[in-house]
């Protein structure tokens, strides 16, 4: 092999330099590098078309194939000039996408995430530009190409199921977002927050013959306010959450307030009811707690039940008590339901909660065969924001009335589905003058606590108390 050294080739004659013939090869020897040649922004393209996820090499133009599948692409280690075009073979990114993945911790536009090709026949030229915005893309035939965010957040107790985080907050805390995200990745989250049930009312004699017979009304559970589900995996939300958007968060903190259950409630006075459930909020949203249970008892004492983000039932009469409205205060779509009403006979019943999937029921009275029936809590609604399904906001059970003259029964109200407890009812005979008090709701479900049964002409019995709330937030961060 011939060697010539020299410092510098020019043409005999023109402008014209050439190096080798047709067919030749012309490299640069190992170690060796070069100035003057650079590219301008082209690359050389590998005719043959991707089908699986592939590591590309700087100065190549790749065709990608997602007919069958995603596809990752991973870029070279970034070093100033490094060049690679992509383009969507088959136009099919827009079903199954190509991810853009950045080597080790270089970025891509400032960012060190990936990035998402999902647009019909795109085509893009990305070029490494340094440290501090990394690969920037210099052409791009139908949209620009940033690299993707997530959501990153504390606060709660934080669960994992697939691509999504999960923070459940089953008492007060703080929702910290350190991260908001884009609208590449993901900036929003889907939320399910209910407010503290209300509680069952207690019974009191108040006449020496009559008072200690009526049922007290079932408290109202707590108002249920739902995103949809679809920003954080289109999980099964729930009927009051269809078409409701999931809310947009930045990098800050967020209060989150999760109601108590109304406390179950000691001897009534005169036109009382059960304590209402207190509010649970997060952002924007907040949840009403619900209304208590209306009080039974003869004559004028009786009352109806509260208003709440669900309405609780009625107390038994005379007069027959109705339910209180749910709703309140009103938000679309609406936060829960009406409470059922109470009947007017001496061995009567009050009427159930209402819950966030159903009214509460109304209570019923037959006089041949004597028969009592308090209304059941409504039926509370299920969502699968946690990854399995969990029932909430169930209404809680009116009271059954102590059946008068040691004839005919009574029948208590059962707890509607998600956390509402049962209300009180005594046994079908005048002895021993003993009853079952009415049942809590559940913790954490928003149910309505049951009212209590009487108990014939002595005796108090106590309602139950509301579930406390709960406050879900769910997000995909990857």
């Amino acid at each position: 092999m011939s060697k010539i050294e020299v410092n510098a080739v020019e043409p005999q004659c023109g402008t014209t330099l050439t190096l080798g013939a047709s067919g030749d090869t012309v490299t640069l020897g190992s170690g060796a590098s070069q100035s003057g040649f650079g590219r301008t922004g082209t690359v050389d393209w590998d005719t043959t078309a991707k089908t699986a996820s592939f590591t590309a090499v700087s100065g190549n133009g790749y065709f990608v194939n997602t007919t069958s599948t995603a596809i990752t692409v991973t870029l070279p280690a970034g070093s100033a000039g490094s060049i690679v075009s992509l383009k969507d073979y088959a136009n099919t990114w827009q079903t199954n996408n190509v991810t853009v993945t950045p080597n080790g911790t270089d970025k891509i536009n400032g960012t060190n995430d990936n990035a998402t090709l999902n647009t019909e026949d795109q085509s893009v030229t990305l070029i490494y530009v340094d440290s501090t915005k990394g690969w920037r893309v210099v052409q791009d035939s139908t949209s620009s190409v940033d690299g993707a965010s997530f959501i990153t957040a504390t606060g709660g107790t934080i669960t994992t199921s697939g691509n999504f985080k999960i923070h459940t907050f089953t008492g007060p805390g703080t929702f910290t977002v350190t991260c908001a995200g884009n609208a590449s990745g993901s900036n929003s989250v889907d939320y399910l927050v209910v407010g503290g049930g209300g509680a069952g009312m207690t019974k009191n004699v108040r006449n020496p013959s009559t008072g200690g017979r009526y049922g007290q009304g079932g408290g109202g559970a707590g108002g249920l306010r739902a995103s949809s589900g679809t920003a954080s995996g289109c999980y099964t939300a729930g009927p009051l959450a269809a078409c409701v958007s999931a809310l947009p968060v930045s990098a800050q903190g967020y209060p989150i307030t999760v109601g108590g259950g109304g406390p179950a409630p000691s001897i009534p006075s005169t036109d009382s009811s059960g304590p209402n459930g207190s509010n649970s909020s997060f952002s924007t949203i907040t949840a009403h707690g619900g209304g208590g249970g209306g009080y039974g008892a003869p004559c004028t004492y009786s009352t109806p039940g509260d208003p709440g983000g669900n309405g609780g039932g009625g107390g038994a009469g005379p007069p027959s008590e109705a339910g209180g409205n749910g709703n309140t205060p009103p938000v679309s779509p609406p936060q829960g339901n009406n409470g059922g009403s109470g009947t007017s006979q001496q061995d009567t019943a009050a009427g159930g909660g209402g819950g966030a999937g159903a009214v509460g029921g109304d209570a019923s009275f037959t006089a041949s065969p004597r028969t009592s029936t308090a209304g059941a809590g409504g039926a509370g609604m299920t969502s699968c924001i946690t990854a399995s399904p969990v029932t909430y906001a169930g209404g809680g059970g009116g009271g059954a009335g102590y059946p008068g003259c040691g004839c005919g029964t009574t029948t208590p109200g059962a707890g509607g589905s998600g956390g509402g407890g049962r209300g009180g009812g005594p046994p079908n005979n005048p002895t021993p003058r003993d009853t079952t008090c009415g049942e809590s709701g559940t913790a954490n479900t928003g149910g309505g606590g049951g009212g209590a049964g009487g108990t014939g002409a002595t005796g108090n019995c106590g309602g139950g108390s509301g579930g406390s709330g709960i406050v879900i937030i769910r997000y995909k961060f990857q």
